[in-house]
């Protein structure tokens, strides 16, 4: 694999990415890797050249680039109560500047980086955070993405009018969920009222869930990390990518 630390231009700044792509000549579909909120570090990259040497070129940009370039802080120990609640405070004001319209601009300069390296539409694999994020960019660029794999995704389903789910009808990707049964951030309830609104959009998609699984269960830097439940996702995964993205 050919990794590199990389400069993509966005309507507010610049944003470091990690690069990743299969060392060779050949033209490769694209992914854009979309991080959990714990911030672009080595298991990220980690799991960017897994997909690569799959026969991709991945994309992993530092969502929170507006603050700072990568690593933004060392990854926490979030087993310690408190620890994690300061993390959290630092974190929160940094993830409430993603908003919908901040998402759609910096996914448009994503999806153009990957346009100059890659040729067709593109897949999106999200975790955490990210896959909320992904559906975003998805719902916001139909024509340019055609897979999205989401994995241990909260907030999905929310009481306000912006709720997530409500823009499945945008989305014309097809969608993996891959839940964790664990995750009181997406609950059955949850699952079953962003399945219903895809089913109502027709929005080719496959809903499963992963028993004993946490939120965080792909990150094995991560408390959370499930490794039976992560070897399950990569298969998920590139069978994904594999049907979605031409060759």
């Amino acid at each position: 694999m050919n990794g590199s630390t990389i400069d993509v231009p966005t309507p507010d700044g610049v944003a470091d990415c990690y690069l990743t792509k299969p060392d060779d000549d050949r033209t490769h579909p694209g992914v854009l890797f979309i991080i959990d909120a714990i911030g672009l570090r080595p298991r990220i990259e980690q799991m960017a050249d897994r997909i690569g040497a799959q026969g991709y070129v991945v994309l992993a940009p530092n969502l929170f680039y507006r603050a700072g370039r990568a690593p933004l802080w060392e990854t926490p120990s979030l087993g310690d109560p408190e620890a994690r609640a300061k993390f959290f405070e630092t974190l929160r004001p940094l993830m409430g500047t993603l908003t919908p319209a901040t998402i759609a601009s910096d996914g448009g300069a994503y999806l153009d980086k990957l346009a100059e390296l890659s040729d067709g539409p593109v897949g999106i694999t999200g975790y955490c955070f990210g896959g909320r994020l992904g559906w975003l960019i998805a719902a916001a660029y139909p024509d340019r993405v055609a897979a999205l794999g989401g994995f241990h995704t909260g907030g999905m389903v929310t009481d306000g009018d912006d709720s997530p789910h409500l823009r499945a009808p945008r989305v014309r990707a097809e969608v993996y969920w891959g839940h964790a049964d664990q995750d009181q951030s997406m609950t059955p309830e949850n699952i079953a009222t962003l399945d219903q609104a895809m089913d109502d959009a027709g929005v080719h998609h496959t809903t499963e869930l992963y028993e004993g699984a946490q939120h965080g269960y792909t990150m094995s830097d991560m408390g959370a990390y499930n490794e039976a439940a992560a070897e399950r996702h990569f298969a998920a995964l590139f069978a994904l990518l594999e049907r979605a993205l031409p060759r």
